[in-house]
């Protein structure tokens, strides 16, 4: 499977963005898909993951909003409340077999798009 994600750019602190990800070459509804992001100097984290149910990491939760429109085969990640802290490239990952125990897990996504950059000014 194919993924493009969109969507990234330059917010001040407290705005909101929202990014997309368009999968193609296979059926959608059959993969965990997930949001991770990498900052500079740092491993790429998992931020967020969908499913049939959805999976934030802590400091996201309650900011940040995973869905997906498996009729349009998109994943959408909407950001509120954005912090300089959030400063990162965002990928979004797809995997075949992914539960509830493994989301966090990179070497879970076999496919994976191929980043956009959101910076979050203070």
């Amino acid at each position: 499977v194919q993924l493009q994600a969109s969507g990234g750019g330059l917010v001040q602190a407290g705005g909101s963005l929202r990014l997309s990800c368009a999968a193609s070459g296979r059926t959608f509804i059959n993969f965990f898909m997930g949001w991770f992001r990498q900052a500079p100097g740092k491993e790429r984290e998992f931020v967020a993951g969908i499913r049939w149910s959805t999976y934030y990491t802590d400091p996201v939760k309650g900011r940040f909003t995973i869905g997906r429109d498996n009729a349009k085969n998109t994943m959408y990640l909407q950001m509120n409340s954005l912090k300089p802290e959030d400063t990162a490239v965002y990928y979004c990952a797809a995997g075949d077999f992914v539960n509830r125990l493994g989301v966090s897990n990179t070497g879970n996504y076999a496919y994976w798009g191929q980043g956009t950059l959101v910076t979050v000014s203070s």
